[in-house]
């Protein structure tokens, strides 16, 4: 029997990509809804592969797609964590008189 591309693992993987680049270029909110749309698009994917796994190829690509959108959740969770970290630093020191914006 001859094996067919798996159907949904390049999309797992593009939303990887996608994930990271997305948080790095852009901002942290869109990697993190690719890497959302990557997982659950992931699990489908394992899912019907899982079902009968000699019918598909490029499972791999599923995988690699399941690893880049972890790392682009956690690419997106650092900055998240950053951003608050900046502006409650600019609102303690406003609040402590430390800036007042005057030149």
């Amino acid at each position: 029997m001859s094996q067919q591309p798996l159907p949904g693992a390049s999309t797992v993987l593009t939303m990887g990509i996608l994930s990271i680049v997305g948080t790095l270029i852009c901002c942290g909110p869109f990697g993190a809804i690719f890497s959302i749309v990557g997982l659950t698009k992931a699990k489908s994917v394992t899912q019907l592969y899982e079902q009968s796994p000699e019918s598909y190829s490029d499972f791999s690509s599923v995988k690699t797609g399941k690893i880049l959108s972890y790392i682009g959740i956690a690419v997106a969770l650092i900055y998240l964590v950053l951003f608050i970290l900046y502006f409650g630093l600019i609102v303690a020191l406003i609040t402590a008189g430390e800036f007042s914006g005057e030149y």
